[in-house]
């Protein structure tokens, strides 16, 4: 999943908050719930204190993992695709990280930001909103 879906539950967003918490849920009933380093580092802006962010994500419901060398390259390859594109320097390569490290490991990535991931990953299995 990429941030913004946790961010919706954990901010209670009256747009999204609902689809999110629903998504969620069903993603993890079929599957395990998977975070990386740099989403972890996105949703921790709304905490004071790391503890209250692990009571807030456990770790026992999502689990954390480090990010693989291939999905770097991977990062770097579309975030370059991205550019030549005449996509806009200051879009974050976070997110091409996070996609990369989904497709790399063969996950399927809940998000909101649907043609980002759609462009740079076609073959990335996306869980998003209906529509």
């Amino acid at each position: 999943m990429d941030s913004s879906a946790l961010l919706d539950v954990l901010t209670d967003d009256t747009a999204w908050g609902q689809w999110s918490r629903e998504a969620l849920t069903r993603a993890g009933d079929e599957g395990r719930l998977v975070i990386n380093p740099i989403i972890y580092a996105e949703i921790s802006t709304g905490f004071d204190r790391i503890e209250d962010l692990d009571d807030a994500v456990p770790a026992d419901d999502i689990e954390r993992e480090s990010l693989p060398y291939e999905a770097g390259f991977l990062a770097g390859q579309a975030f370059l695709a991205y550019r030549r594109r005449g996509g806009q320097r200051r879009s974050p390569l976070p997110d091409f990280y996070i996609g990369a490290h989904a497709a790399v490991c063969g996950y399927r990535l809940l998000t909101r930001d649907v043609p980002r991931y759609r462009t740079s990953f076609p073959s990335l299995r996306l869980l998003t909103p209906p529509g």
